[in-house]
């Protein structure tokens, strides 16, 4: 077993023979505390003495298969989340880790960039789902309530546009939160309070409600508005509101639903999702590649959009792989009428690449950066 120094930014256990050293040196330059073992059974040990917040393992590290760590973690301490690895992954072992409940399964050799995002989001992830399930204690709860009623009284939206990968006109602009109160000053920041809070449902009102007065002042509408929800929304009644303010717009909206969030534990989701049709609103699939749930998550809600993730299309011009697996979805899509948009565009070459492959739409930096909402 290796250790490494301590800090806050979270305490990450580390379980790979082959490459656990340098794994461990890359988040140890992150801010993190790092334990490193080669067998399971070690790591086991430990974390049956040791609180930690996140597990990155080999899924064939020497002992036993990789999978049963999440049994163990179970079995002690219900939100820890486990990051798999593996040299060749086969589907199979996606969907195992999957179903296991694992917070993503990456295939080696591992980016070092895209290795510190995703075990910030999972430190993240664990930290909220521990917070969630013991609750704030109350002097954390009124400080960090009263942070959450600022930002609400504050709060703005951005907004970016999406063109036409053949004209780069516009087609329409995505809505993006920004927050101006310093105890909570990302959109991460905001979406943990308002889930440590049960206020989901609030943060999503003031959202909607402030695209609806933007639309308001635009009238008429001669673009579309993509607006995200949290999966919590589709519980919200508001939403299906006639009187809701965005209800009034819903034939110019585009409502996201990342395949990053899990749809469980929203009871009725085809249901919820017919009436929103009904009400004029069509659908999205969002981050669709940044997930597990995939082609699943894309037949359960049957988008009229997707857009795929700004992680396949970002040097998508050199990268052989992610030009196969774009080319796939941009095919399915056409296939079913769906509107095809790629996220996260930032060079020329980028775009003439995504373009050849059949996007529709693209948004990133090369086209422009969030923005306040364009007065005529």
């Amino acid at each position: 077993m290796m250790g490494s120094r301590r800090s806050n930014a979270g305490r990450i256990v580390v379980v790979d023979p082959a490459m656990g050293t340098s794994l461990s040196h890359v988040l140890a330059l992150s801010g993190y505390e790092v334990d490193t073992f080669t067998s399971l059974h070690e790591a086991i040990a430990h974390l049956s003495r040791e609180s930690v917040d996140l597990v990155v393992s080999d899924v064939d590290a020497p002992g036993t298969s990789g999978f049963e760590i999440i049994a163990r973690l179970r079995d002690a301490r219900a939100h820890v989340p486990v990051v798999f690895v593996s040299a060749a992954p086969r589907i199979e072992g996606s969907i195992r880790a999957s179903e296991l409940g694992a917070f993503r399964h990456l295939a080696k050799p591992i980016d070092s960039k895209q290795m510190s995002l995703v075990v910030r989001d999972a430190v993240r992830w664990g930290r909220l789902a521990r917070a969630t399930t013991q609750g704030p204690a109350s002097e954390e709860r009124d400080l960090l309530e009263a942070s959450f009623r600022s930002t609400l009284a504050t709060i703005r939206m951005a907004y970016q546009p999406l063109v036409s990968t053949e004209t780069r006109r516009v087609f329409g602009y995505e809505a993006l939160m920004r927050s101006l109160e310093p105890e909570l000053p990302t959109p991460i920041d905001v979406l943990e309070a308002a889930e440590r809070l049960g206020r989901l449902h609030a943060l999503g009102r003031r959202l909607r409600g402030i695209v609806a007065q933007q639309a308001s002042d635009a009238r008429p509408v001669d673009h579309t508005f993509f607006v995200n929800l949290h999966p919590s929304d589709l519980a919200d009644p508001m939403l299906y509101a006639a009187s809701a303010p965005l209800s009034t717009f819903a034939r110019s909206v585009v409502l996201e639903i990342t395949e990053r969030a899990s749809l469980e534990g929203i009871g009725d989701v085809e249901r919820r999702i017919a009436s929103l049709r009904r009400m004029g609103y069509r659908i999205a699939v969002d981050d669709l590649g940044a997930g597990y749930s995939g082609l699943s998550f894309f037949a359960r809600i049957s988008p009229d959009v997707v857009k795929i993730d700004k992680s396949l299309v970002r040097g998508s011009d050199v990268d052989p792989v992610k030009q196969r697996v774009v080319s796939s979805i941009c095919t399915l899509a056409r296939d079913l009428d769906v509107l095809i948009v790629a996220e996260g565009v930032e060079t020329e070459r980028e775009l003439g690449c995504i373009r050849d492959l059949g996007a529709d739409l693209v948004q990133g930096h090369l086209i422009a950066r969030p923005a306040p909402y364009p007065t005529r």
